[in-house]
């Protein structure tokens, strides 16, 4: 069965044949590909971003890094502050190309690679914009209708370019709760997560949400407002035993194995027994699972062959001892 219809088939929990996976090392080897459509790593040094900040590499060049200086520092400055171009030449390139390469059967997601609160917190700064959010209200709806109403013009385009899914990434969790309360999260952000999921569906869209840290709060909010794919991209800190038992079969989870722990120190048993646990407890009902091999984990420090290993664990995840005992347990 070809990429598209096993992610398909996974995100309505139609029991695929096999997990499907995004495997960035390698295109043709990966059932969805993620192509970027927004440009954070501009400039000859990599260091610019198409919504105006610039980037300090603070650990390695292979990080993406931090914003310098934040271009909102000042509310003044909101006025008439430009949002990148939407008709930015080569904005769609690299996807035509990638699909005259690998053809239609495979599942093409947008990757707008950093979104909603994530820029809003790089064009005004993290800390600025978390008082904000209690002093400042006014101001921080003014900047979520900038960025938010940008994405959602960009969110309009992308089925005409051949794209199956949008790809938001927003970051809400530390590795112990949210960074502001989920009454609050509720109340300024959820309805604009909802109207872009909406949207994105009215386009023939599916969404897909990379979120880090612990967002367990939140998660029934994304089951409730129709979201296709969260990519929890620390599963552990949630408890994969605990999200499967309340969220699988309600959502497809696309995970990765730990790229803090087992990811970047474990070795090839480790590996496969973390994929198992996924398996288990997340693709336990009707299969709505996803695995993903994260981008660059020697730059994270991962041991040689790791993202190969990972690759090799999902595609048998169904096969070896357990997974397939396990996809069929509690499949109502």
């Amino acid at each position: 069965m070809e990429g598209r219809e096993l992610v398909k088939q996974a995100i309505r929990f139609e029991r695929p044949e096999r997990i499907p996976v995004q495997y960035p090392y390698d295109w043709r080897e990966s059932d969805i590909v993620n192509v970027e459509v927004m440009r954070y790593l501009m400039g000859p040094d990599k260091r610019h971003a198409e919504w105006g900040f610039d980037w300090a590499h603070l650990e390695n060049e292979l990080t993406m890094g931090q914003p310098l200086a934040a271009p909102l520092a000042d509310w003044h400055a909101l006025d008439g502050y430009p949002a990148p171009d939407l008709q930015a030449p080569g904005r769609f390139e690299l996807m035509h190309k990638l699909k005259a390469e690998l053809g239609e059967a495979k599942y093409y997601k947008a990757n707008m690679v950093l979104t909603g609160f994530g820029v809003m917190s790089c064009l005004r700064g993290f800390p600025q914009l978390m008082e904000d959010l209690y002093l400042e209200r006014e101001n921080v709806e003014r900047l979520a209708d900038l960025v938010f109403g940008f994405e959602e013009q960009l969110i309009r385009l992308l089925r005409a370019e051949g794209f199956d899914a949008v790809s938001l990434a927003d970051d809400w969790g530390t590795q112990q709760s949210l960074f502001i309360s989920p009454a609050m999260w509720r109340e300024v952000f959820k309805p604009r997560y909802q109207h872009q999921i909406e949207l994105a569906h009215d386009c023939g869209l599916d969404v897909y949400f990379h979120c880090c840290g612990y967002i367990y709060d939140i998660i029934p909010d994304f089951i409730e407002i129709g979201l296709d794919m969260l990519n929890p991209g620390q599963p552990d800190i949630n408890g994969i035993e605990r999200m499967g038992q309340d969220f699988s079969g309600r959502l497809c989870f696309a995970c990765p194995v730990s790229y803090q722990t087992t990811g970047i120190t474990g070795c090839p048993e480790d590996i496969r027994r973390e994929v198992d646990e996924l398996v288990a407890c997340l693709g336990n009902r009707g299969g709505g699972l996803i695995g993903v091999v994260p981008t660059d984990l020697a730059g994270l420090g991962a041991a040689a062959g790791n993202a190969r290993t990972m690759l090799d664990a999902w595609r048998s995840g169904y096969s070896r001892k357990g997974g397939a005992a396990n996809r069929q347990t509690n499949s109502d």
